[in-house]
């Protein structure tokens, strides 16, 4: 009876396949003034041959290390059950912030870790992915939450003297609750590189909804293959396990006095999401 268990165990896992995880990978990436950087990048993958799809996934403002909030790895692990190859890189350790920037003041911050800085990791992940031999080079996406879902803006929404350079990069992007409001500023003369989707909370304090609800009504307008979904009641980091709670020394540009924040997860939200990112990933990848 053991021997009979153990063999359906056996046959079970051939037929969902393993995850395969290597934690140890360096991506080099080059920064504005042309000096190369190493940035520390986890991969996670389906097991067998492939070619698969792939996400290149960017953390939030806490970072991978021990006060991350542990998204991207909830969102690595179901994405990697669908099928994806994901690529994870850390962008903060090492410029200095191996605990996140979500409490430190911007001047106080060492390094560059702007959004548009953080794009360039992104393409950096998008060109290591492509040539790997388990990688559909034609159907890798980009995806972040909050910090990297406004460096996923960043790197979709090119002014229109890069868009020909990054041209062919990502075949499609989905961003969670990312500040919208510094691309509604400069949204003239952009436009997307893929097909953008944006998920947020309609009780985000932190990135409000309202600005990329405009983002993404605008570029509908001039028929750019941007959409939204708002959540009613989920408030910033909707998918995450916590408790909603509101901490005073997050760092906040969207509130009078710039710090102080709300986030907390939201089951159904979260629950939704998932099936809303599977769809559309499996739509264009």
């Amino acid at each position: 009876m053991r021997k009979r268990f153990l063999a359906l165990v056996a046959s079970f896992l051939l037929l969902v396949g393993f995850a395969s995880v290597a934690a140890d990978l360096s991506i080099a990436t080059t920064a504005p003034d042309g000096t190369t950087e190493q940035v520390p990048t986890t991969l996670s993958r389906p097991d067998g041959p492939g070619p698969f799809p792939a996400i290149v996934l960017m953390h939030d403002c806490s970072g991978l290390g021990p006060a991350s909030s542990g998204a991207p790895g909830r969102w690595a692990k179901e994405l990697v059950q669908r099928g994806y190859v994901v690529v994870l890189p850390d962008s903060f350790t090492t410029r200095g912030h191996a605990g996140g920037i979500c409490t430190v003041p911007p001047k106080q911050r060492r390094g560059d870790l702007s959004f548009e800085r953080r794009a360039r990791d992104a393409y950096a992940a998008l060109a290591w992915l492509r040539a790997q031999a388990y990688v559909d080079p034609k159907r890798v996406g980009l995806m972040g939450g909050s910090h990297g879902g406004a460096t996923t803006l960043a790197a979709i929404l090119a002014p229109a003297g890069d868009a020909e350079s990054r041209r062919g990069g990502f075949a499609a992007a989905v961003a969670l609750y990312p500040r919208c409001q510094p691309f509604n500023r400069r949204q003239s003369g952009t436009r997307p590189l893929a097909p953008l989707f944006i998920l947020i909370g309609e009780k985000d304090d932190w990135t409000p909804a309202e600005p990329c609800r405009r983002l993404a009504e605008t570029a509908q307008a001039a028929r750019q293959p941007v959409t939204i979904k708002i959540y009613p009641g989920a408030h910033h980091s909707f998918d995450s396990p916590n408790p909603v709670r509101y901490v005073g020394a997050r760092v906040n540009p969207s509130v009078s006095g710039g710090y102080g924040a709300t986030t907390g997860g939201d089951p159904a939200a979260w629950a939704d999401s998932i099936r809303e990112v599977e769809a559309f990933f499996g739509r264009y990848l």
